[in-house]
């Protein structure tokens, strides 16, 4: 059964992290909290992200896929 609102399954807004980095021109990987948990993200972004840099949701791509900013430090 599907949630009535699908805003409650979508990680755009969350916060997360780097684990794999992040290059211009690819994807790395991000763990985003999520669903009262923390899931693994294919993570694309408009500038190279390093290692554990705290990174919000901006985009999901795919149920899998999500563009990142990184937070202002």
């Amino acid at each position: 059964m599907r949630a009535a609102d699908d805003s409650l399954q979508s990680p755009v807004g969350a916060v997360g992290k780097v684990t794999v980095p992040i290059p211009k021109d690819g994807p790395g990987e991000v763990l985003v909290a999520v669903r009262g948990g923390s899931e693994a993200f294919a993570a694309w972004s408009a500038e190279p992200v390093r290692v554990n840099t705290r990174v919000v949701v901006v985009d999901a791509i795919s149920a899998r896929s999500v563009v990142v900013e990184p937070l202002p430090t």
